[in-house]
């Protein structure tokens, strides 16, 4: 019995050591619960440039490019902005991109002498960590009225108006909620178009940091906290690799034909080169260049905040141009085209959308060469007009020959190197010059030359 003490002693040892293991192990995996998750695991900052007006080209850029990051190889993106601002459309998809992201993203407003304004304003509010260089400013995102191509009063009058600016006011704010930004400021920055250079901005709160430049900017940033996906992750960029994920092909091709001075030269170029199949059939590469040409800018077109309604005139100012060219009404149908052709493109695209207006010297420049087209299809027109016939059943009335034989009022005359059978009023001499003065079928009636 007095041999049993030991054994029940170490078993009790045993059993403590192995009760003080499993409490590790629990506080261990509620403290790895509890804890933000650390975004070490990234040995990359990404960097995206977005340069230039908000369109589909750069949310087709930042949206394809979040989606492609992943947690395992990258610790941050960096969204460094320089934007006047741009279509509403492309600045949602491109928050929605960020707000889905797996990576912390964040909005870095650089270099000096940059830009958020309007569209950029929301893409940093959207951000986890908005930060911006010294010299640059963040505001004015008032939305543009489309249909007028102005930017909305504090208090719009029309409901339509108010709904716009709400909604913008509404969604603004709701992001602000989200990061823990001044959501007042925002909602000042919609209403009134208000602005701030970076240092306001640090001390209203509007952004997190000022940096001089991305290493700086990963430096001040390391060891913060963003909510990602409802969760917390702490950042760990100190000793980040910087990388700048420039666009595709694809990328910049969008970005070229969405220029609304490409998509209207297209528009021309696609409607001139079927016009020209049409009436010269079998050419075969007008017909294909202009079919090409069309339908991309079709496909710009319908990515663009557009007016319908001047894309029509345009098409209608061409159509009465070529009309012209057919009917030939002595320039009335051509001027009707030619001032439709120009009314259309003023007001196909809203000038004061940032960054997608189209230039007048090209309109004007499109205008004078339709109208030149025009104009020289109708000199054209009217000078064949004025030309003698050569040709056909009307070439030999008024024509000159001679008379070959002739007897009892009728006879043969040569007219144009041709033997006719023909009839005269007048008695005529075998050699005597001749002018025809009527053909029915293929009987001449002639008369002596004077």
């Amino acid at each position: 019995m007095a041999r049993d003490g030991p054994n029940r002693s170490l078993h009790r040892q045993c059993r403590s050591f192995v009760a003080d293991c499993r409490i590790a192990l629990i506080v261990g995996i509620i403290a790895v619960l509890a804890a933000p998750a650390n975004a070490a695991a990234g040995r990359r900052a990404a960097v995206l440039e977005v340069d230039g007006a908000i369109g589909p080209g750069i949310a087709d850029y930042v949206v394809r490019a979040l989606g492609g990051v992943r947690p395992s190889d990258t610790g941050v993106v960096v969204l460094r902005l320089d934007t006047p601002g741009g279509l509403d459309t492309s600045m949602r998809d491109i928050v929605r991109a960020i707000l889905a992201s797996p990576v912390p993203v964040v909005a870095y407003v650089a270099p000096s002498g940059a830009r958020a304004a309007s569209a950029g304003t929301y893409i940093a509010y959207a951000c986890g960590i908005a930060a911006m260089a010294p010299g640059t400013n963040i505001g004015a995102a008032t939305p543009i009225q489309l249909g007028g191509g102005s930017a909305l009063p504090a208090e719009p009058g029309d409901a339509e108006s108010r709904k716009i600016l709400n909604d913008a006011v509404a969604y603004i704010h709701s992001l602000a909620e989200l990061n823990g930004r001044n959501a007042d400021w925002a909602v000042e920055a919609v209403r009134s178009a208000v602005s701030l250079p970076a240092s306001e901005a640090l001390r209203l709160k509007v952004i997190d940091v000022i940096a001089d430049d991305v290493p700086d900017l990963l430096r001040k940033i390391d060891g913060r906290t963003v909510m990602i996906a409802g969760r917390p992750i702490r950042l760990a960029t100190g000793g980040l690799e910087i990388v700048t994920l420039v666009p595709d092909w694809r990328t910049r091709l969008l970005e070229v034909i969405t220029n609304p001075n490409i998509a209207y030269l297209l528009m021309l170029l696609g409607a001139y080169g079927l016009l020209f199949e049409l009436t010269n059939p079998g050419t075969v590469l007008p017909g294909i260049v202009g079919g090409i040409s069309l339908l991309v800018a079709l496909f710009a077109l319908n990515l663009l905040p557009i007016d319908y309604a001047g894309a029509g005139l345009v098409l209608l100012g061409i159509a009465l141009m070529v009309a012209e060219a057919f009917i030939g009404a002595f320039g009335v149908i051509g001027v009707g085209g030619i001032a439709a052709f120009a009314l259309g493109s003023v007001l196909m695209f809203h000038a004061n959308a940032p960054g997608f207006g189209l230039s007048l010297s090209l309109v004007g420049a499109a205008t004078v060469v339709s109208a030149g087209f025009f104009l020289l299809v109708l000199s054209m027109l009217l000078r064949s007009r004025r030309r003698p016939v050569i040709t056909g059943r009307e070439a030999l009335i008024g024509a000159e020959g001679e008379a070959v034989a002739w007897g009892a009022g009728e006879g043969s005359v040569r007219v144009k190197g041709e033997i006719w059978r023909a009839r005269a009023t007048h008695p005529l001499q075998p050699g005597a010059r001749i002018k025809v003065v009527h053909r029915d079928g293929l009987v001449l009636t002639v008369e002596p030359s004077c």
